[in-house]
């Protein structure tokens, strides 16, 4: 699980960001950058931090897992945006940024005077993401949101759970917020590499938006058929069998026939190449419409098998399959290490902390986890003296007045 070394530059060295965001969307898009070589400045309240430092397993005191783990690569100052003095600082950092990312209350920024277009005109080349519940505009615009209300509100909530269930939590309370941080990092690249066209921009993303942009065609076919998707449970609308089954020793497993061609492999392994027969089960179409019986065909089969059994003759058939795994299985898993999709780092106890690895992989300038989450303030010397050029008189007034 250990980190390999990089000699090679990163892609993305020379790009500085100001990390304004709390939690996860924003910040997370930030730290997307940072992987690749960006110099993310983490701009927090004083005394006070993000609160995503008391998010999740604690850790040590001022950090939880979460916070060592979503932070990496970052460093730590205090600035109090809301202090005419700490706006004023905030000023002069962007005049020497490319990227500020944010995730307030549409119109905050603005009310400190910190806003997109007073920034702009510090730095007429800066790109500014912007992550709000409900985006910049419209009529929800002043709602707050998180995760769970965007899908709640995008869709996928009324989509997630067994059929006359309640609707349930799509796995992660988190999803919307690490898919905008996703979208947010799109954006930012996309903005950087039209820079020299047109200038700074800002990217306006609203958390629920990304969830939406998710749901394959379930507004194409609402547009046409006036049909609304349910809950599906275990399976989907789209194919079959294609689900979740258990196994005869009581292990879940995951399978997908997403074409005719892989279900006409399930029917030969299975000893019954017969159901893939033209005037049978050979279109998907015919099988969606007899979806019970296939699917009981298939809990059969599996009745008399071991999970991994069942995984195994999937793969000699070439049919997609996988057991449901745990974190204790990942961490166990010879494809996870052979991946390296955990790294193991020190935190600032000398305490060992596994976390996710970078991805994508590139393959001439991948990306790092350098250090994990800073502690509150670390650069405060950094920034405020060698960066700001603020004197110690200067940082220590300014601290006892509360702006940094």
């Amino acid at each position: 699980m250990d980190n390999e070394s990089k000699t090679e530059p990163l892609p993305l060295a020379g790009i500085r960001v100001l990390d304004l965001g709390t939690f996860i969307a924003a910040p997370y898009a930030a730290t997307i950058l940072g992987e690749f070589g960006a110099e993310v400045i983490k701009i927090e309240k004083p005394g006070a931090g993000d609160p995503l430092r008391q998010f999740g397993t604690p850790s040590a005191p001022g950090a939880t897992l979460c916070w060592l783990s979503e932070a990496r690569n970052k460093h730590s100052i205090t600035l109090n945006l809301a202090h005419k003095k700490g706006a004023a600082l905030l000023r002069q950092l962007v005049r020497s940024a490319d990227v500020v990312c944010e995730n307030f209350r549409p119109g905050t920024l603005e009310g400190w005077g910190v806003g997109f277009e007073a920034l702009l005109q510090e730095n007429p080349r800066l790109i500014m993401l912007r992550v709000s519940g409900y985006g910049q505009d419209g009529p929800l615009r002043d709602k707050p949101g998180f995760a769970r209300i965007a899908h709640a509100f995008g869709g996928l909530t009324h989509l997630t759970g067994i059929p006359d269930g309640p609707p349930l939590t799509p796995g992660s309370t988190s999803l919307a917020d690490y898919i905008s941080g996703l979208y947010g990092a799109i954006g930012v690249l996309i903005a950087l590499q039209a820079r020299d066209k047109v200038g700074g921009q800002y990217i306006d993303l609203a958390l629920y938006e990304s969830i939406f942009r998710m749901l394959d065609d379930i507004a194409p076919t609402y547009a046409r058929t006036g049909a609304v998707r349910g809950r599906l449970g275990v399976g989907t609308i789209n194919a079959c069998p294609h689900g979740h089954f258990i196994c005869g020793d009581g292990i879940w497993i995951a399978l997908a026939c997403s074409s005719d061609k892989m279900f006409a492999r399930f029917a030969r392994m299975i000893g019954k190449p017969g159901l893939a027969a033209v005037d049978r089960y050979a279109a998907t179409r015919q099988r969606l419409d007899d979806a019970a019986y296939i699917n009981g065909v298939v809990e059969a089969w599996l009745s008399g098998l071991s999970a991994r059994e069942a995984v195994a003759a999937c793969d000699r058939a070439g049919v997609p399959c996988a057991e449901i795994q745990t974190i204790a299985d990942i961490f166990a898993s010879e494809q996870f290490a052979a991946r390296k999709n955990l790294v193991e780092m020190m935190d600032a106890d000398q305490q060992s902390c596994v976390v996710p690895n970078v991805i994508p992989r590139l393959s001439l300038t991948p990306g790092s986890v350098r250090h994990l989450g800073p502690a509150l303030g670390d650069a405060n010397s950094t920034v405020f003296h060698d960066l700001l050029g603020l004197s110690g008189t200067e940082i220590a007034e300014m601290r006892r007045e509360g702006v940094i």
